[in-house]
């Protein structure tokens, strides 16, 4: 019986089928040209920034992290940012970071900066970042903040929350603003 499964058998019903194959190295691209790719596409996006937090906030206990949010703001139409500005305003924050710090993309005109200091500290650092965006040479664009501070027992979401919640509130009052989470009052 095994015999027979494995004879071949002739069969004048079935042609014969040519299979192309191509080496699988062809297929392969060649690596993208990393001085030509835009920094604003090499940041990590808000997810990644939110599992980020979430380890971080686990250790702030002992070591304490801070988010801050950089803002965009255009003085001029109030449209979106071009593609080409906002690779300008994420190539100077990047080279302004500290080591320990970590930067990442939160919206359309927002920067995420993952700083490993205290919220008080993290007033200076988001002062020190709006004036790279300002100094960044893109007329008519100037940068506000929101702080907030992460803690074990408040979920990143939440602290990505507080912040987004003052770079509103600094977006509403104008450029060059950085506003805190103190907390709510009861």
């Amino acid at each position: 019986m095994a015999e027979d499964l494995n004879r071949a058998v002739p069969d004048d019903d079935i042609t014969a089928m040519p299979i192309a194959a191509t080496p699988v190295a062809d297929e392969v691209g060649a690596p993208p040209d990393l001085q030509a790719t835009a920094a604003v596409t090499l940041l990590p996006p808000r997810a990644t920034l939110l599992l980020r937090m979430a380890e971080q906030a686990a250790a702030s206990g002992v070591s304490p992290a801070t988010l801050v949010l950089v803002g965009l703001l255009r003085r001029d139409t109030g449209w979106p940012l071009p593609g080409s500005h906002l690779d300008q305003v994420a190539a100077a924050l990047s080279a302004n970071v500290r080591g320990d710090d970590w930067l990442a993309r939160s919206g359309p005109a927002e920067f995420a900066v993952l700083l490993g200091a205290a919220e008080h500290d993290a007033e200076t650092a988001a002062d020190r970042l709006l004036e790279v965006v300002a100094g960044a040479g893109l007329p008519g664009v100037t940068a506000c903040a929101g702080i907030a501070e992460l803690a074990p027992d408040t979920s990143s979401s939440e602290v990505h929350r507080r912040a987004t919640l003052c770079l509103t509130a600094a977006r509403s009052i104008g450029g060059g603003r950085v506003i805190r989470y103190r907390g709510s009052r009861r």
